[in-house]
């Protein structure tokens, strides 16, 4: 876990308000990844390697089952 008070966060338009939601930043070369309900808990690090494949697996629908 990283402490990303210094990062600038953005999350997706399409996020529910009052928090639920995640926040992505960049970070040194990287893509950090927080909890937007509880940012104090830290971040997670990603290498854009990494990122790219998980959006890439969004984008084809490989987690579409998590929903149903």
């Amino acid at each position: 876990m990283i402490d990303g008070r210094s990062l600038t966060w953005q999350k997706a338009q399409a996020s529910v308000p009052g928090g639920m939601c995640i926040e992505v930043a960049p970070c040194d070369g990287s893509v950090a990844l927080r909890d937007s309900k509880c940012p104090e808990q830290g971040a997670f690090l990603y290498s854009k390697l990494e990122f790219a494949a998980f959006v890439d697996g969004c984008r084809r629908g490989e987690f579409d089952h998590l929903f149903r």
